[in-house]
């Protein structure tokens, strides 16, 4: 029973169900796995096993038979610590929120609760869910970035400490981490699911996300989070047919390294083999300045949000936090207003674009491997684009660069065409080879 860290989340929650498999006896092999590798991955900002094993033990279908029908009930999961809790520490990263214990939780983390979950603990953010990297390290070889801000929840997952976990999303914070830690991320349309309870880097940006290990179980855990749970498939049933895909190479293309380029045209290959319909496409010319909007409206936000906090705890902020925040406070309302047209009419040109035909968009989640540093989170312009655009976006990991880390593909789909896309990646899935959950773990070396 050692090994039942091992199942997805769709397949534990089944066997739970059926009275086939304890929620206790489930979370002990969580625990194990956490006892064995947390202190090379360092994923958890928050854990309480006294706590966990309660609530664990009180969600036995024996005892509790009505609440079995519950579809997530009595499934361990992670939660970014920028998510508040109700009576549990969240400190989004922040000194300046160090002790901070919120009296309600985040609307995410009550429909988590409704749907049977047990939150297993708060899992690490990067200082206000921005760039500068935290403590956690990623599984595939600790001396590698996980990625960020949601490093955490992407680490937990490919460690095999919980089936699946929610992260948020303000430029690359599912995607990328994802992509570097050889899981599936998934970012519904902006909107889709409930920001309320998320402390706020970048309102109009913010986006909330999930982690898991396939697809299914990523569509599993966001069917659980929309207000009503029809809006989004349990079970991502992929296409019956192949798909038509737009293979685009972004403004940020030339950032790719030659193991990502490699890579997509090895995917690109693949699915076409399979089936697949791919036209090789260059973006709009108009998108071009799409990352200086987001940028613009990012740090504007962000400036703002951040004021009073700012005015009293400044010192207790990174210096590149605050050098980030100071360009924020210099953009004017002028330049604000004018990025935000300017996104809506991009949001038009997308939707234009996609609308001759195509299943999907499929593009790199990154530039390459995770970076061999801890001391940056990568870059996250390859989702960018599609931050901005407020579109789903989902990747899922499809082999393996020269250092032996994660490769994905990103799948772009139209605004609120959850079901479609999760359609499509699903049937990409099915051809990737990519085998991930981490086996083991090696100590970070002494410096």
């Amino acid at each position: 029973m050692s090994d039942l860290y091992k199942l997805g989340l769709h397949e534990a929650a089944k066997r739970i169900r059926s009275g086939k498999l304890k929620p206790s006896v489930y979370l002990a092999s969580l625990l194990a796995r956490i006892d064995g590798s947390e202190e090379t991955i360092q994923a958890w900002q928050w854990l309480d096993r006294e706590r966990a094993i309660a609530l664990a033990n009180s969600a036995d279908p024996a005892a509790t038979p009505w609440k079995a029908a519950h579809p997530l009930h009595g499934i361990p999961l992670g939660v970014k610590d920028n998510f508040l809790t109700s009576g549990i520490p969240t400190e989004m990263g922040c000194k300046a929120y160090e002790g901070y214990i919120p009296d309600e939780s985040a609307d995410l983390v009550i429909r988590l609760e409704d749907a049977g979950a047990l939150m297993l603990g708060k899992t690490v953010s990067t200082e206000a869910a921005f760039m500068v990297p935290a403590k956690t390290r990623n599984p595939w070889n600790p001396e590698h970035t996980p990625g960020g801000s949601s490093s955490g929840s992407a680490a937990a997952v490919a460690a095999g400490f919980v089936p699946a976990a929610i992260g948020t999303q303000t430029n690359g914070s599912v995607i990328r981490p994802a992509a570097f830690c050889g899981v599936v991320g998934y970012k519904p349309s902006q909107g889709m699911l409930s920001a309320r309870g998320v402390i706020p880097f970048s309102p109009s940006l913010d986006q909330p996300g999930v982690f898991a290990r396939s697809v299914a179980d990523a569509a599993l855990l966001a069917s659980c989070l929309t207000p009503r749970r029809s809006t989004i498939a349990p079970d991502a049933t992929m296409l019956r047919s192949p798909p038509r895909l737009a293979a685009v190479r972004s403004p940020v293309w030339h950032l790719a390294q030659a193991e990502q380029r490699a890579q997509f045209d090895t995917d690109v290959a693949r699915l076409r083999k399979a089936g697949a319909k791919i036209d090789i496409i260059e973006i709009p010319g108009a998108f071009d300045g799409a990352h200086k909007i987001h940028r613009t409206i990012t740090l504007y936000e962000a400036a703002r949000v951040s004021r009073k906090v700012r005015s009293h705890f400044r010192d207790t902020f990174s210096d590149y936090l605050n050098v980030a925040l100071d360009e924020g406070e210099a953009i004017s309302d002028v330049d604000y207003r004018d990025a935000i047209k300017i996104r809506a009419q991009l949001q038009h040109s997308l939707a234009t674009f996609l609308d001759r035909g195509y299943s999907a968009i499929i593009t790199p989640p990154a530039q390459g491997e995770a970076p061999a540093t801890l001391d940056n989170t990568g870059d996250p312009g390859f989702c960018t684009i599609w931050t901005l655009m407020g579109t789903p976006a989902i990747t899922i990991p499809t082999g393996k660069g020269p250092n032996g880390m994660p490769l994905g593909l990103q799948l772009v789909g139209a605004a609120e065409e959850e079901n479609y896309l999760l359609a499509t990646a699903a049937w990409c899935e099915k051809r990737s080879p990519f085998r991930g959950l981490v086996r083991s773990f090696c100590k970070p070396a002494s410096h």
